[in-house]
């Protein structure tokens, strides 16, 4: 028997290289994987920074919005109050409205009302009386505000006719405690 099993079987060697060789095909984009892991992680990503960054411009809006329409009511309100006197009280509203003001230009008021103001409405019997027929924002932050203010005066002095007044007044504001206060007031 020429034809044994030893002789048919093949080599040893034949045998390791074939088991070792596999069919090799190019590898092929799976595109359910990078769409799985790749695409759909990145536009997720971009989307929530979108919503985040669409959510903070509009909560600034808002926050810029209150505090412009705070302000305009501050400086307004402010505007009158140091403005307005009467010669029987003018030595209390005039220092209570120094309580609405900041800084230098509380200061400045201050010691014009107490050098000036005062004891001449109470010498020549000065009233004044102001309004603020209009009011609006020229630029407003969560700390800082400046309102532009037309304010119309109305001034008597003793038994005279009364003198009208009509003027635009700069505010500045700076919020200090959760109040609007006046740190400059500029006639434009």
């Amino acid at each position: 028997m020429s034809g044994s099993l030893v002789d048919d079987a093949p080599e040893t060697d034949e045998l390791t290289e074939n088991l070792g060789e596999q069919p090799t095909e190019p590898p092929g984009v799976n595109w359910n994987r990078l769409l799985t892991f790749g695409v759909l992680p990145v536009a997720a990503l971009a989307l929530t920074a979108a919503a985040g960054m669409f959510k903070w411009q509009d909560s600034t809006a808002d926050l810029t919005a209150a505090a412009a329409g705070e302000s305009v009511h501050a400086a307004s309100d402010s505007t009158v109050a140091i403005l307005s006197y009467r010669p029987e009280t003018v030595d209390r509203d005039l220092p209570a409205a120094a309580g609405r003001l900041t800084g230098d230009f509380r200061d400045q008021y201050t010691q014009l009302i107490n050098d000036v103001v005062i004891p001449g409405a109470k010498q020549q019997h000065i009233a004044a009386t102001a309004t603020v027929p209009a009011a609006a924002s020229v630029s407003a932050g969560p700390e800082h505000a400046v309102t532009l203010v037309l304010v119309d005066q109305t001034t008597t002095i003793g038994n005279g006719p009364p003198t009208k007044t009509t003027s635009s007044v700069r505010v500045t504001l700076d919020k200090v405690d959760g109040r609007w206060l006046v740190s400059q007031f500029e006639p434009v």
